[in-house]
């Protein structure tokens, strides 16, 4: 049984021993990767681990391809996170900001007891990146020699608006098109593309500056924004798009992970 999903078995951090952490040099410099995900529903086509699975395979090839002397280690997804927003679709799992907000503290609370000083909060999922936020903001302010990094999955550099439409690219935030793509990349078996949907959100006024999401969003639930669950075009979807995202996806986290690694925390003289 393989527990350490995409990720290369000698990067998986619970397959250390405590002699190995105690013993394992310079501890400071070495980057822990918490990715953060979802069960959430996908529409009818994905299956509610959509978040995580792309999370975890993104990493896992970045870390194929990172030199092997940058020591960076994973440590197990936080399948479960704040998901509210798809509470009415069955299959959601669901925590409250604060639930995650102190599962998030109290694991950096250990890995800081344990030498560690570099943190990745990798965050999958659309509605928790202020979480990630959050957290970093009150670890770092709480420990100030330990660097917290909040970062989203998709935020590296690559090149879905060259392979999307323009409405896509605009209002395809939920299992549309480019998640569609990447799982059919990394998860094709547990892909339905017989079921899959092109639905859109209602229209505003023309006029608006408003959004579902972006610099001016307003709050709203996806049963109010869809009936199937998708906000996207599912049905576009394939594998040669998600291996060309999966394979730009993973070369910025690359970069990512060496940046971090040689990061230092800037300060006013």
């Amino acid at each position: 049984m393989k527990m350490h999903s995409f990720i290369p078995s000698k990067r998986f951090f619970p397959y250390l021993t405590w002699p190995e952490i105690a013993t394992m040099p310079q501890r400071e410099q070495v980057v822990i990767v918490q990715p953060a995900g979802a069960i959430e529903q996908h529409g009818p086509h994905l299956p509610l681990i959509v978040d995580a699975a792309i999370s975890m395979g993104v990493l896992g090839k970045a870390l194929e391809r990172l030199e092997p002397e940058i020591p960076v280690y994973v440590l197990p997804c936080l399948y479960y996170g704040k998901s509210n927003e798809h509470c009415h679709f069955p299959g959601t799992i669901t925590l409250s900001t604060q639930t995650l907000l102190a599962v998030l503290m109290e694991v950096a609370k250990s890995l800081y007891q344990a030498g560690f000083r570099k943190l990745v909060l990798m965050n999958g999922h659309g509605g928790q990146p202020q979480i990630m936020e959050m957290a970093a903001r009150d670890i770092h302010q709480q420990y100030p020699d330990f660097l917290v990094f909040p970062l989203f999955t998709w935020n590296v550099p690559h090149f879905a608006d060259e392979l999307l439409t323009e409405r896509e690219l605009v209002s395809g935030i939920h299992a549309g098109d480019k998640e569609t793509s990447v799982m059919l990349s990394l998860l094709p078996e547990q892909v339905k593309m017989e079921r899959a949907v092109r639905e859109y959100p209602p229209e505003l006024p023309a006029d608006s500056v408003l959004s579902a999401e972006g610099q001016l969003p307003f709050a709203w639930l996806t049963h109010e924004l869809s009936q199937s669950g998708v906000i996207g075009d599912g049905t576009t979807a394939t594998k040669e798009k998600g291996d060309i995202l999966l394979d730009h996806l993973s070369a910025g986290w690359v970069q990512v992970l060496r940046d971090i690694y040689q990061f230092r925390q800037p300060k006013v003289n």
